[in-house]
Order: C-alpha cells, then sequence, then structure tokens
C-alpha cells in the first residue's frame, strides 16, 4: 500500500499535465468496435471495454435519485443459515487472472461468476469454478484497487489509483460514467442494495456518494485525519461504514453526511470494514493482523482475533455470521 501512494504522488504532477491535452484529442479518438463473443466451443473470448471509446457521459440527467426511506426492514434480521463447514474448505483451483497483483474480488450476486481488479489496471470476470475468461475491462489509467457487482449483475463499478471511479455496463459493454471528484487514489467502491447509488473510498481523506443515474456526488463524508482504506454500505440501510489509516471505523448517515459513530481500538491502520447480513456486527481488521469484531448497537468491541505477524488486507463474515475469512499480507486465507 505504501508503494502504491509513493508512485501515486510521483505520477501527479505529469498526470495534471497530460490530462487536459487528452480530453482534448478524446473527441477526435475514432470509436472501436468490440470484439464479439466466440460462442464456439463453449470458450468464452476475452471481451475488452475501453472507457476511451465508449463512454457515455450521464452528467448533464436532470433528476437525482433519492434515498429509500429510513425505516427499511432487513429481511434477513430474523433469518438463521447453517455455518459453512469450515473443516471440508480445500482449494480447487488455480488460474493465471492478472499481469500483476490482484487487488479485489467480488462474486457476481446471480450467477457462478468472480469479479477481480488488479494492479496491471485491468478488471476481468471468470466463470467459478473453471475460470474461464468471460470478459475484461480496461481504461483506467492507474491500477484498479476496487470492484462490486450491481445488485442485479447488470453493471460493475471499479475505483482507480487514477482517482476515477467507472460504472461499466454489461449489457452495451461500455464504460456509463467516469466519477472524477476524488483528488487522490480510489481505495475500495460499493453499491448501495438497491443499485441507485454508489460509495466509494480514497487516499484524499474522504468517502462519496455517487448517484448511478446522473453521475454525480451526492455526499462528501469529511472526518478521517488519514486515508479512507475502505467503505460499504450496511445491509439495507443508508448508512455507510468506513475503515481508515486513522486507526478507526466510522458509520455515517447518507442523507446528512454526519458521522454516526466511531470505533476506537485498532493501533494500527483499518484496512477493511465488513458487516454481518444482519447488520448488526462489524468485523474490522488492520495492518498489524489483528481482526475485531463490534457490536452495532452497543457500539463495543465484543472480541479481537490475532490472525498472525501479517497484515490483513481483507476479512468478510459469512451469511451466518459464525464465521470470518480474513486475506492476508502473507498469501494465506484464514477463517
Amino acid at each position: 500500500m505504501k508503494e502504491k501512494m509513493l508512485m501515486r504522488l510521483e505520477r501527479d504532477k505529469l498526470s495534471h499535465k497530460v490530462e487536459s491535452l487528452e480530453r482534448t484529442v478524446k473527441a477526435d479518438v475514432p470509436k472501436r468496435s468490440l470484439p464479439s463473443p466466440n460462442q464456439s466451443g463453449g470458450k468464452s473470448q476475452d471481451k475488452k471495454i475501453s472507457m476511451t471509446h465508449a463512454e457515455t457521459n450521464k452528467e448533464n440527467a436532470n433528476e437525482d435519485s433519492v434515498l429509500p426511506p429510513d425505516d427499511r426492514e432487513n429481511p434477513f434480521l430474523d433469518s438463521e443459515f447453517d455455518p459453512p463447514k469450515v473443516e471440508n474448505m480445500s482449494l480447487r483451483k488455480t488460474f493465471k487472472a492478472h499481469g500483476a497483483a490482484v487487488s479485489n474480488i467480488c462474486v457476481h450476486p446471480r450467477k457462478p461468476i468472480l469479479g477481480t481488479c488488479s494492479d496491471d489496471g485491468t478488471w476481468r470476470m471468470y466463470s467459478i469454478p473453471n475460470g474461464d475468461l468471460i470478459m475484461s475491462g480496461d481504461g483506467h489509467k492507474d491500477w484498479v484497487s476496487g470492484m462490486d457487482f450491481h445488485p442485479r449483475g447488470t453493471h460493475a463499478v471499479t475505483g482507480s489509483g487514477d482517482g476515477t471511479v467507472k460504472i461499466w455496463s454489461f449489457s452495451s459493454a461500455s464504460c456509463t460514467s467516469t466519477l472524477r471528484d476524488h483528488t487522490q487514489a480510489v481505495w475500495s467502491v460499493a453499491y448501495h442494495d438497491l443499485g441507485d447509488f454508489v460509495v466509494s473510498a480514497s487516499m484524499d481523506h474522504t468517502a462519496k456518494l455517487w448517484d448511478t443515474a446522473t453521475g454525480r456526488c451526492q455526499q462528501t463524508f469529511r472526518g478521517h485525519v488519514d486515508s479512507v482504506n475502505h467503505v460499504t454500505f450496511q445491509p439495507f440501510s443508508n448508512n455507510i461504514c468506513t475503515a481508515s489509516g486513522d486507526k478507526t471505523v466510522s458509520l455515517w448517515d447518507s442523507r446528512s453526511g454526519l458521522c454516526i459513530q466511531t470505533f476506537y481500538g485498532h493501533l494500527n491502520s483499518v484496512t477493511c470494514a465488513a458487516f454481518s447480513l444482519r447488520g448488526d456486527t462489524i468485523a474490522s481488521s488492520d495492518a498489524d493482523g489483528v481482526v475485531k469484531i463490534w457490536d452495532v448497537r452497543m457500539v463495543a468491541e465484543r472480541e479481537e482475533i490475532i490472525t498472525g505477524d501479517y497484515p490483513v488486507n481483507q476479512c468478510h463474515i459469512d451469511r451466518s455470521g459464525s464465521n470470518i475469512a480474513c486475506a492476508c499480507d502473507d498469501g494465506f486465507v484464514r477463517v
């Protein structure tokens, strides 16, 4: 992470100089035709999406989307799921997905598809468990650090070291919006459960709420004093949760942009924060290899888990709420 920050800062001056020139020539570049899917032999062809030649500008849309009511009920609040059998878990398949480090993964909400993004500046989609390439997209000018699928699986959102957030449409095979209000690298992105909004977390110490219909920034969340490394929505809620380099985890109201609660206790940069499906528990990980479990209602720490001597880059709570998967910097996933 530190190496990426240094690379980003070194490139800032040069990128600002060429940015105006690129915008000038962009309109004069002819549109490229996208390769058609290859359906022969049952294999999918690499379908590259180039934002530069396919982007649709939505900033002139008239009406902003409206956040749903705050009193919505979480349909899984009283649900119970059987925990996965961790003892039966084993490596199923290994395949080379990118030409550089894989920075994030996400699972399609409706199909057995894995989304990946990488330091090579691209994002890709693979079938699981076979690992066949379905689609890839490029257009960011730097490493891609965050990716998430639309709840209906029709779009994807990505965040990059170039400071932009991009929304991609699978039906039109194009980038439909590029959101540029962040002043530094974007680490993390996430969709609202209805798909009308996206949140992003940046090294510029802020998180932002974006309207996917208009491409406008509807809210900026300020208060962290270091990089915001991760952001996510509380399930079936308008609240967002951020994890920051200032060693805190914060809960925010999307309507007002105000901080609702801050969770203190980490002794190093917080790398990720994840909700349980019920939305009453947060798991947060840090660069010391520590995972903390928080009670959202009581604003209290329930438990501390020490995974080892290496940073935990990502953590996730399974739907039963009884297991946490941690992706660690030593190359292991610990449950």
